[in-house]
């Protein structure tokens, strides 16, 4: 699923979501709802469930909720789910049109130039590239094979014929490279070394990237250089499904047997909302190590880490009003210990969002930076 806080820009006339002028007649010729199926699942973004439209039994609704600016989801569970009511993982949606539009356009694509685009779901987005560019120019990978065969049908009906590749998109497509941009339409925890070989020097990669830290991401636009490394800005944050050889696996705890270590620490919590800006930058200080917030009824939160490497997590309850908490930490790794100084830098740094924050990846992996790429996390 993809989701992206609210969107300040200029709406087209007669549309409800902004979009480029350079996008405006392909989002007029190419409308999100030829590359839906009957049986769709609208989310909520205010609730953050989905309810299932058929359009076998409501027409009316479905073409509503397909015109809409609200995420589709289109799978569950990886195709394994049956019926209509909301499997357990959305695992394939079409995006919300307004997120479509800003990532378009944040492409910065130009006639001519050649488009990778990884995670080709509905076929909507290869659509509309190839509205733009050309057929010949675009180029869209699916890992899954039934998703791959209904997009492929999906664009043919509605006139466009893209290459379409049912592969694992980490490969990239080694035959139409090199290529002048590639875009991802999953979250990532890597980026992958094969697009930055098959990206030419100068273009461009456009990613939602994140850390196991929280499902958020933040969308990325990385600059190829010569030498193999890429670099650019995050530009803002958004929430989407992950690439499915990069999904968080959550560790189990460690055995019982040894000591729970307990001090109290004053500190106080950051919000940890879906956008709000402090997970996203403690991930980059702490990537191995995902986090979760458990509610008390007393109004208290236990703020829980577990480390994806070595064994070992922490508990520390906040209650409001108290300046000191307590905090319990066990295994390998002293979890928070290395989480306060991530907290301590953030709030030195004037507790940056996304658009402070960068990322320069290569062959050695990524290095976070903030405001400028010599500045590093």
């Amino acid at each position: 699923m993809t989701l992206a806080p609210e969107q300040e820009d200029r709406p087209a006339p007669g549309r409800s979501f902004p979009v480029a002028d350079a996008w405006v007649s392909a989002f007029d010729a190419v409308p999100r709802s030829l590359f839906l199926p009957d049986l769709i699942w609208a989310h909520d973004m205010a609730t953050g469930k989905s309810r299932p439209v058929d359009r076998t039994a409501d027409e009316a609704g479905w073409s509503a909720a397909a015109a809409a600016d609200v995420p589709i989801v289109t799978q569950w569970d990886d195709g394994e789910h049956q019926g209509g009511e909301p499997g357990t993982v959305p695992t394939s949606s079409a995006s919300m049109p307004s997120l479509v539009a800003s990532m378009l356009d944040d492409l910065q694509v130009e006639p001519g130039m050649r488009v990778l685009e990884q995670g080709t779901g509905t076929g909507w987005n290869a659509a509309l590239l190839s509205h733009r560019l050309g057929d010949a120019n675009v180029t869209t990978v699916e890992i899954d094979p039934q998703i791959c065969a209904r997009a492929r049908t999906a664009l043919g009906r509605a006139g466009y014929r893209p290459t379409v590749v049912c592969a694992d998109g980490a490969l990239g497509h080694p035959p139409g490279a090199p290529y002048d941009r590639i875009t991802a339409t999953y979250g990532l925890r890597e980026i992958p070394q094969a697009w930055i070989a098959q990206t030419r020097p100068g273009g461009l990669i456009l990613a939602p990237f994140g850390t196991h830290y929280s499902n958020a991401d933040a969308l990325v636009r990385l600059t190829v250089q010569a030498d193999g490394t890429a670099s650019g800005p995050f530009l803002q944050p958004v929430e989407f499904m992950k690439m499915r050889s990069q999904r968080l696996r959550w560790p189990r705890n460690p055995a019982d047997g040894g000591t729970v270590a307990e001090h109290t620490a004053a500190a106080v919590l950051p919000p940890h909302g879906k956008f709000d800006p402090f997970p996203f930058a403690a991930g980059l200080r702490l990537p191995d190590v995902v986090h979760a917030v458990q509610p008390h009824d007393d109004g208290a939160r236990t703020l829980w880490l577990y480390s994806l490497t070595t064994p070992g997590w922490s508990a520390t309850t906040f209650r409001d009003g108290e300046d000191e908490h307590q905090v319990r930490q066990y295994g390998g790794r002293r979890l928070w210990d290395d989480f306060e100084p991530a907290l301590a830098w953030w709030h030195r740094a004037g507790e940056p969002g996304v658009d402070r924050l960068g990322l320069t990846v290569t062959p050695d992996g990524w290095h976070a930076w903030l405001d400028d790429p010599a500045q590093l996390i």
